[in-house]
């Protein structure tokens, strides 16, 4: 090899992919892929699809946990970041106003009028810890209040107001929080009678579960929070870029203003990563209140023109290619199609969502023979059904999914927001076979299930 040549590089080294990442990065990824059937090899991917070596087509029903949101390599976002790349700009000069972050910045606050500014990092989780940070010091208070089972991220902030205690364990002391039940008003007045609360940061539709804030939440909690002079922190970063059908999915209530929303993930175009926090001008004006504090809080490769060049070309094909009413459109269509079933199979217990983020969850069957093996299951460990169905859904049916979080029964659908009637009729028929074969009985569903088990007991 003479120089660096990637597409050589791969050619002799790629076969090693799972070797090379059990043995220098995280160890227990690649024994879990391979248990669960999941150690697939993907040649190339294009939209909604992957593409093995014989040229078999996998459906995307995950989206990089949303990050793809125009699917994989859309031709918009590629060439604009040929050009982008081919402009030669003098970037991240830090002491100059580049164009780039200035526009994307005004693209964005389009779509949510009422907030006035934004600081661009790298990852959601960033987006968080910005919008903690702020809270924290324009109101002079230490403690957030968070959503049980909500998710905002893995650093050390975004932790703090992370509603599972399983990515918590381990990791203390976190900044000062309290959690509350999506929904609970009671208890958020509670804690704000307190005096100490900066912010309540809440997901609009939480992704462990994919549960929506009830009608009406959101707005009384902006009430509640003002009346008590704190900060009502969305957190957007799944849900935000037309995944629920709407741009935002707090547009979905009137009259919901939030103070920092934070978004991420589609932003990117599935190429670099990037994350944004809009906020209002009188936040950003105490944050930056002198040249003294102009770099007070900022990001080494935040609104580098590679990441600013990708989102303003997502937001230009989401309004050209008509996304978030394509989202609203086929995901009414898919969640109508899966709900549908719910009265013919007694282990389907409820399909609910927004837009294209759907959550299918599965419950105890009525029938005995169904019922001792789901209660076998259950006692295994919470989840493994869900788990049996995802599993078929790659191997038989070349659908990739996920289970919707830990000891959970639901399967979490976040497809990327192009796909249409084709997908969903691919998916619906998938899954009804699916199912079938869960009800039969017997089969390879629950031969599978039952080694789910012993892997289960094995790790207690």
């Amino acid at each position: 090899m003479t120089g660096f040549d990637l597409t050589e590089l791969l050619a002799e080294r790629g076969g090693e992919r799972y070797d090379l990442h059990g043995r220098h990065l995280n160890h227990q990824l690649p024994r879990m892929l391979h248990t669960i059937g999941f150690d697939k090899v993907y040649e190339r991917a294009e939209g909604a699809y992957f593409y093995d070596a014989d040229g078999r087509d996998y459906l995307d029903m995950l989206a990089g946990f949303g990050v793809m949101g125009l699917g994989r390599h859309h031709p918009v976002v590629r060439r604009a970041l040929h050009d982008v790349l081919d402009a030669q700009l003098a970037d991240l000069t830090r002491f100059d106003c580049p164009p780039l972050p200035g526009l994307l910045a005004e693209k964005l606050l389009g779509h949510a009028p009422h907030l006035d500014r934004v600081f661009f990092g790298n990852s959601g989780t960033e987006a968080v810890e910005t919008a903690l940070k702020f809270a924290r010091y324009v109101t002079g208070r230490p403690r957030v209040v968070y959503c049980t089972h909500g998710f905002h991220g893995l650093t050390t902030g975004a932790l703090s107001v992370n509603g599972e205690d399983g990515f918590r364990d381990g990791f203390a002391p976190l900044l000062p929080d309290t959690a509350v039940e999506l929904g609970d008003l009671d208890a958020l007045e509670r804690e704000l009678r307190r005096g100490d609360v900066a912010a309540f940061v809440v997901e609009p539709v939480q992704g462990k579960g994919v549960t929506a804030a009830p009608p009406g939440f959101l707005r009384a909690a902006q009430e509640l929070l003002h009346r008590h002079k704190a900060l009502l922190i969305v957190d957007e970063v799944q849900t935000g870029l037309g995944r629920t059908g709407d741009f935002f999915a707090f547009q979905h209530e009137e009259s919901v203003e939030p103070d920092l929303v934070c978004v991420a993930k589609a932003l990117s175009g599935g190429y670099v990563p990037v994350s944004a926090t809009l906020g209002k001008d009188w936040i950003f004006k105490k944050v930056y209140s002198s040249m003294d504090r102009v770099l007070v809080h900022s990001a080494s490769f935040g609104a580098n023109a590679q990441a600013m060049a990708a989102g303003l070309a997502v937001l230009s094909v989401m309004e050209d290619e008509q996304v978030v009413a394509n989202a609203r459109h086929t995901g009414e269509l898919l969640r109508s199609r899966l709900a549908g079933l719910v009265d013919r199979y007694e282990l389907l217990h409820e399909v609910r969502g927004r837009g294209l983020m759907i959550g299918i969850e599965f419950g105890r069957p009525k029938s005995l023979g169904l019922r001792s093996r789901w209660t076998m299951l259950q006692a295994a460990r919470k989840g493994l059904f869900a788990q049996m169905v995802v599993v078929p859904l790659l191997q038989r049916h070349r659908i990739l999914t996920q289970v919707s979080g830990d000891h959970l029964e639901v399967i979490k659908l976040i497809p990327p927001l192009i796909i249409g009637e084709r997908e969903v009729d691919r998916f619906v028929e998938a899954f009804t076979a699916v199912m079938d074969d869960a009800h039969s009985g017997g089969g390879l569903m629950w031969d599978f299930g039952r080694t789910l088990v012993k892997q289960a007991v094995a790790n207690r």
